[in-house]
């Protein structure tokens, strides 16, 4: 396996200023700062970034889309504004077909060793699926699942002719299947689309619905693991070229599977113990047995032969990507059987 982020880390070194120096370094991401991913990934990573690098690098996050909106982060990272970005590739449907893997339904058991398995997955495509900056951590949310103001949602046929907010390009094709139409907006704005009725289901991990505020909304859910969304922190390739030696080291560092990992697990706790606040709220819960749980997977199985499409378009063996995805989430515990 090609290690990406070594060959990455070789080709910025030869711009390597001598000596080290205090770095300034700016954060950006799009959910609220109370959120667990800052507070219990973003926050102690900087904290480890600073002690690792002796004091030289410090880290300044900047939440709650207020250096731009979630889906213009990769670009903002690209081009400069920030020098870290948060991204949901999935926010911008189509442009990054490969790592879209890990939106398929049904392969996601959990994300922390699912985390771990994006990471080592992606290292081999990231240079060339967003060689415009450096790929940091590559991690998941909490499997997610449909939440909706009325019932059954029990089944596919349940959400015809339903107006959906989708987290990603992925799950927006998984409702056209079903019959639904997508209401594609990004996580912060999931309230307000519920509550003016432009949706009438949302997806979202279990904790998530509490953070934007849409835990009274909805009062009916999918009892069952549908998806995840994957999620990347990506570095402004000048700024690390501008960084000592020595500190860019510390950096790449702290761009690992296991750092990935790291990032994503308290998010996962937090995620999960969503479950348990909403049936002490009385929602209904509908989850499926083996023989509707097989019907739901019929019904999500083409969008399996779609990433292949598409991602072999890109440029890349599809069949062998597919096979070491699978490989990969099973090799740490996170495949979905």
């Amino acid at each position: 396996m090609r290690n990406t982020i070594l060959a990455t880390a070789a080709a910025l070194s030869l711009a390597a200023p001598a000596a080290a120096q205090e770095v300034e370094l700016t954060l950006s991401h799009w959910v609220p700062p109370t959120h667990p991913l800052q507070v219990t990934g973003m926050e102690p990573w900087a904290n480890s970034l600073e002690e690792a690098s002796g004091g030289r690098i410090k880290v300044t996050i900047y939440p709650a889309q207020q250096l731009g909106a979630a889906a213009d982060h990769y670009d903002m990272a690209r081009d400069g504004i920030v020098d870290i970005a948060f991204i949901n590739p999935g926010y911008q449907p189509g442009r990054f077909p490969v790592i879209a893997a890990g939106e398929l339904p049904f392969h996601i058991a959990n994300a922390t060793g699912g985390s771990k398995a994006m990471h080592e997955w992606y290292q081999d495509y990231a240079e060339q699926e967003m060689s415009d900056v450096f790929v940091c951590m590559v991690h998941l949310h909490d499997p997610g699942t449909l939440h909706g103001k009325t019932g059954p949602l029990l089944m596919p046929a349940d959400f015809e002719g339903k107006n959906i907010r989708p987290a990603h390009g992925t799950l927006a094709r998984a409702v056209n299947l079903m019959g639904g139409a997508s209401v594609q907006v990004p996580a912060p704005a999931m309230r307000e689309a519920l509550a003016k009725g432009t949706a009438d289901v949302t997806a979202s991990p279990w904790g998530s619905l509490f953070v934007f505020g849409a835990q009274d909304l909805v009062t009916h859910h999918l009892d069952v693991p549908l998806y995840a969304t994957v999620f990347a922190f990506v570095i402004n390739k000048d700024k690390m070229a501008s960084m000592a030696e020595e500190d860019r080291t510390v950096l790449i560092d702290h761009c690992t599977p296991e750092a990935s990992q790291t990032m994503a697990t308290p998010w996962a706790e937090a995620e999960a113990g969503g479950r348990a606040q909403l049936l002490e709220m009385g929602h209904e819960f509908y989850a499926p047995n083996d023989e509707e749980l097989a019907t739901w997977k019929e019904a999500m199985a083409p969008l399996v032969d779609e990433w292949k499409e598409t991602a072999g378009a890109a440029g890349i063996d599809a069949d062998a990507a597919y096979e070491a995805f699978v490989e990969t989430l099973q090799s740490n515990g996170a495949y979905l059987e």
